[in-house]
């Protein structure tokens, strides 16, 4: 293989499980710890995981907002964090973290942030699709109320860092398309994606033996077809007797694993990566303004849910776009 144009070692810095009684200045040991060695390794940038100074704790229905409030950061660096800020800062190593926050307002957000060299957080990001449910499922195992515990972010954003463009995802995000597809528009290079995913998926059982697959199978095609970088990074192993899968992992424009997690508890996957090697598909099968044609997928930005073919408001839907798509000075 040629010498790197734009070389960036990056390291996949897994999470064991963090348990409830587990302290945060716990857990931020542990990730000083993964980040110094990541360091040791060469790394610039270390990505941790979704929600990753807490146990997972939309697995539990809370009635007493204080207890929930308590797995919140109202400000980053917090307390706990800092001396992950000033380790970072003073080795010259950035990282992204994903944590629980709530705003000066009272606004709920599963979060991550793009910490640069310096210690600055160059982006925020906060989750888009939220998974699971709002009212509490008593016959589940384990809740999953994220979506009564935080509310959608406004949307997909990058930044120019690490000598790229850089953009975040958060776990569920990495599930759907559309995801890469906005960040792609962007012109990202590089994707960031923390995430909690439980072995076992109660509304539809069938799908465990396939979580390690589809892990892996969603976000190398993100990577392919959109020609960028992807780092995607797990808090896994058994927390409060939920098993969470691990597979942390970063994969190239190619859309090839080349570098993966072994266990399911701390430890790094660390790949030395060419943000030149997007390039090669940006410019060529994924052009975008060559080959794009955004007149065909108003639908969507228009419908929500799937609508088969034959219903009414498929009909409608069918003849707006038809309008719509008709050239002004063609005869109706």
């Amino acid at each position: 293989m040629g010498s790197m144009v734009r070389p960036l070692v990056i390291a996949a810095a897994q999470l064991g499980p963090v348990q409830r009684a587990d302290p945060r200045a716990l857990v931020v040991e542990r990730m000083r710890a993964l980040l110094r060695d990541a360091h040791g390794m060469g790394a610039r940038l270390v990505v941790f995981p979704e929600l990753a100074l807490t146990t997972f704790f939309p697995r539990w229905y809370f009635e007493d907002e204080a207890e929930l409030d308590a797995f919140y950061e109202t400000a980053m660096p917090s307390p706990s964090t800092q001396p992950l800020f000033d380790d970072a800062r003073r080795l010259g190593v950035g990282f992204c973290l994903g944590y629980a926050e709530r705003t000066e307002d009272g606004h709920r957000y599963n979060t991550s942030i793009l910490v640069d060299p310096q210690g600055q957080i160059a982006l925020r990001y906060r989750k888009v699709h939220l998974p699971g449910h709002a009212q509490p499922e008593p016959w589940r195992r384990f809740q999953h109320l994220e979506k009564r515990y935080f509310e959608p972010g406004a949307g997909f954003k990058a930044v120019r860092a690490f000598g790229g463009v850089v953009g975040m995802a958060i776990c569920n995000d990495r599930r759907w398309s559309e995801t890469y597809r906005v960040l792609g528009l962007l012109g990202v290079e590089l994707v960031l994606i923390g995430y909690n995913t439980p072995v076992h998926n109660p509304p539809a059982p069938e799908h465990d033996r396939l979580g390690d697959f589809h892990n892996h199978l969603v976000m190398q095609a993100g990577a392919y077809q959109n020609g960028t970088w992807v780092v995607g990074v797990a808090k896994a192993g058994c927390e409060e007797g939920c098993e969470m899968i691990g597979g942390s992992c970063i994969i190239a424009p190619t859309g090839e694993l080349v570098a993966v997690c072994s266990t399911r508890d701390d430890e790094l996957a660390v790949a030395r990566c060419d943000l030149d090697l997007c390039l090669s598909y940006k410019r060529s099968v994924f052009d975008f303004a060559a080959h794009r044609q955004p007149h065909a997928y108003r639908m969507i930005v228009e419908r929500t849910g799937a609508m088969p073919p034959g219903s009414s408001a498929s009909a409608e839907s069918a003849e707006s776009a038809e309008s719509a798509d008709r050239d002004p000075d063609q005869e109706p």
